[in-house]
């Protein structure tokens, strides 16, 4: 059984900068792909970042891209969501998510096997 922990989450003005983090236990991580999600309320969650297990493979949303950053660390078991430039329109819940096919890119909810809890993001403008 694989968990995820997220943290990094709170409350920051527009234009600010938040990293989060979200912690494996008990897989071999470097060969999981992972992902980013977010649900706003009263809306459908959506895909924000994803990294297969090569770190140099990465893809995001359109609404983020060139403001937020996903890595990882497998020797930490973490992987971090770098998001800069925050716009209101960020405020969600964000949710992160593994696969166990880890050797490329996953943007669909339904393809991803383990998920956090989630930790809230809000924008103030």
């Amino acid at each position: 059984q694989v968990q995820l922990v997220e943290s990094g989450g709170g409350l920051v003005q527009a234009g600010g900068s938040l990293r989060l983090s979200c912690a494996a236990s008990g897989t071999t991580f470097s060969s999981y792909a992972m992902g980013w999600f977010r649900q706003a309320p009263g809306k459908e969650r959506e895909f924000v970042a994803a990294i297969a297990w090569r770190s140099d493979i990465t893809y995001y949303a359109n609404s983020v891209k060139g403001r937020f950053t996903i890595s990882r660390d497998n020797a930490k078991n973490t992987v971090y969501l770098q998001m800069n430039s925050l716009k209101p329109e960020d405020t969600a819940v964000y949710f992160c998510a593994a696969a166990r096919f880890g050797r490329t890119v996953l943007a669909s909810l339904n393809e991803y096997d383990y998920w956090g809890r989630g930790t809230q993001v809000t924008v103030s403008s």
